[in-house]
């Protein structure tokens, strides 16, 4: 549904509406009857990868056209999206799991939107930071959120001041760093509890509650697979059960 904007004449132009629109984060039904809904009336969908979305967009026959947008390309696609926008065309933005935004681009779209005086709606849904966070066992009613902790630059200063922090922390790892990141958080922030959401929602989900230390000695010489989000505890907590 097009909204409209004043013109130096007078006259109304039509002017699309942008969705920020979550999808599942592994399984397909997680999907919320609102989210098919603007997908199936948007013109165009913005897609980190357009191979995995269109596996969502033939499993809900949503028949509009895709557009890559991710961190390689957001400069050229943020004016081309913003053009469709202005020409009256409703735009669908995803990631390739979860809600768009955390941890993949989003900003530079969203701001073009609001300079262009475009809408820009949200539609919610599944969240793997969300996710890990229900099932953790911990306290969580406050957390930080660090995404993908640095490679090598930067990493050893971002741990010291995790050290510090009072919060739940929220961490995205990839399987094979997913041992050096348990070693390493242990060594500079002790021994707290964590929990590890692995292939949240998907048919072999698992969560792993302990401490840091528990968690990394049981992740030695373990051949990990799939989505990894750990959560922290706060200094002075104890983990709830396991799994």
């Amino acid at each position: 549904m097009a909204s409209s904007k004043t013109d130096a004449a007078g006259s109304r132009e039509p002017r699309g509406r942008l969705y920020i629109v979550s999808t599942p984060i592994g399984n397909l039904g997680d999907m919320t009857y609102r989210s098919v809904e603007i997908l199936k009336g948007a013109h165009t969908v913005a897609a980190e990868d357009t191979r995995r979305t269109r596996i969502l967009l033939n499993h809900y026959q949503v028949p509009a056209s895709l557009m890559s947008f991710n961190s390689f390309n957001q400069e050229g696609r943020t004016r081309q999206l913003v053009n469709l926008l202005e020409q009256g065309h409703d735009v669908a933005l995803v990631s390739d799991a979860g809600t768009p935004g955390i941890s993949d681009p989003l900003f530079s779209l969203v701001r073009a939107a609001v300079q262009a005086e475009i809408p820009v709606h949200p539609v919610p849904g599944a969240s793997a930071l969300l996710a890990a966070l229900t099932v953790s066992g911990l306290p969580v009613d406050r957390f930080v959120f660090e995404g993908f902790l640095p490679r090598k630059k930067g990493r050893s200063t971002l741990l010291s001041t995790l050290a510090a922090e009072e919060r739940a922390i929220v961490i995205f790892e990839s399987p094979h760093r997913i041992q050096k990141t348990l070693t390493d958080l242990h060594a500079v922030l002790g021994d707290r509890p964590a929990a590890i959401g692995r292939e949240l929602t998907k048919v072999h989900e698992e969560v792993l509650r302990g401490t840091l230390g528990e968690l990394a000695r049981s992740a030695a010489g373990r051949a990990w697979k799939g989505e990894i989000t750990l959560v922290i505890g706060r200094p002075g907590r104890k983990a709830k059960g396991g799994d």
